[in-house]
């Protein structure tokens, strides 16, 4: 349950770490931090696939010096939360409503006790697709959101009806707890910077990559089927046009424009049909723009910090963009 604390990837001073149950009973680990300055507000970091509250260190910190209260977690299947699968390097789920419930448990025993008014959410790559949906769905109890990279559309697929097609039918007869086709229990922070995709920043990539080697438990391997065709479910409800005119929270998005792990043509495209939201494409940062290089970050804070807090006064106004579902 504890933070891994490293000298090159401290834990933020004043944490309190938890483990709270989700309605279905999976534990889910939890962390949060109190602003030394006066209180902004509260925002939720709802990282990627893969991820885990140590990767964050340096943002927390940067989020706790803009006087925000800052609650961090580990979705069900990764970091040290549980599992669906015996094996914990398979974070593995059936459909991503199952993510919602993480959620929920997050806004009622720890944002609503311990959470100042208003909520902020920030969300990267699957963590921002999980936002997107349930905040279409009106659960998103978020006055803004800031999303990174969300998972709208993965990129590179040569073939993406014949992969979409090919995972359906091996979940249906039975094989969605396998590693998807070519997958394994190898983390990707196990491999070499040189070649990666998520980032051009080589030291803070090592920094990463040394908390999942010194305790494995952190890191997951491949994606399983059916969380790879949960994932193609997903990403198919945002192609239809009416998906993001529904939603009602406020909403900025940093794409990166060098990519090459979810689709930013897609993202571009998704954020032009958003009542109340804009997309920033951040040019030559790779997929991991909070753990890129000091040239790509310093964008990215600099419209965060013009987005985040805001005023009540621009939340009515964009309110009555929104039509009625």
């Amino acid at each position: 349950m504890n933070l891994l604390d490293r000298p090159d990837n401290p834990v933020p001073p004043g944490a309190i770490v938890a483990m709270i149950a989700a309605s279905d009973g999976m534990q889910l680990r939890v962390a949060r931090w109190q602003p030394v300055a006066a209180a902004t507000g509260t925002i939720l970091i709802a990282n990627g696939r893969g991820e885990f509250i140590e990767k964050y260190f340096e943002v927390i910190a940067q989020l706790l010096a803009r006087g925000l209260h800052v609650v961090a977690f580990d979705w069900r299947g990764q970091g040290l939360s549980g599992r669906e699968l015996p094996n914990p390097r398979k974070g593995h789920i059936d459909d991503f409503s199952l993510y919602g419930r993480d959620l929920q448990a997050i806004e009622a025993q720890v944002l609503a006790p311990h959470g100042p008014k208003p909520w902020f959410g920030l969300g990267h790559s699957m963590g921002g697709a999980i936002l997107l949906a349930q905040a279409r769905a009106g659960r998103l109890p978020f006055e803004r959101m800031v999303l990174s990279a969300p998972m709208i559309d993965l990129a590179g697929l040569k073939f993406p009806r014949s992969a979409r097609l090919l995972v359906g039918c091996l979940d249906m007869i039975g094989l969605g707890g396998g590693f998807m086709p070519g997958g394994g229990e190898t983390a990707y922070l196990s491999k070499p910077y040189d070649g990666n995709v998520l980032t051009s920043d080589p030291v803070r990539y090592a920094r990463i990559a040394a908390c999942a080697a010194q305790a494995p438990g952190l890191a997951i391997g491949a994606p399983t089927v059916a969380w790879l065709n949960a994932a193609f479910r997903q990403m198919r409800e945002f192609e239809d046009v009416d998906f993001a005119m529904r939603i009602a929270v406020p909403t900025l998005i940093l794409a990166a424009g060098d990519d090459q792990v979810v689709d930013t043509g897609a993202t571009e495209r998704f954020g032009a049909r958003l009542k109340g939201g804009q997309v920033i494409v951040i040019a030559g940062a790779r997929h991991e723009i909070l753990i890129e290089r000091d040239v790509f970050r310093q964008q990215f804070w600099a419209a965060f910090d013009a987005y985040v807090p805001g005023t009540r006064a621009e939340l009515a106004a964009f309110a009555v963009q929104v039509p009625e579902a």
